[in-house]
């Protein structure tokens, strides 16, 4: 399980958490994003960007009044 804080992107972690899912995470390892929700726009986008990519959504949740965090296992090979 690895953690990736993408606050300091804003609004611009998308591509980010794409490519971590690609490239750091191992299949069937789990990843945890924080990021900024800014509007709930955030929230139904990073979802819909874990299951287009073909990876498991294991939970989203509001981490505090400005952040959320996704939790994520990546497809087994």
């Amino acid at each position: 399980m690895k953690r990736f804080d993408l606050r300091h992107l804003k609004d611009a972690f998308y591509d980010r958490m794409g490519e971590i899912m690609d490239r750091e995470i191992e299949p069937g390892e789990v990843a945890i994003f924080l990021f900024e929700i800014g509007d709930f726009s955030a929230v139904q986008r990073s979802a819909d960007l874990i299951k287009d990519q073909g990876h498991e959504l294991l939970n989203s949740l509001k981490f505090n009044e400005a952040d959320w965090t996704v939790v994520a296992r990546r497809k087994r090979a």
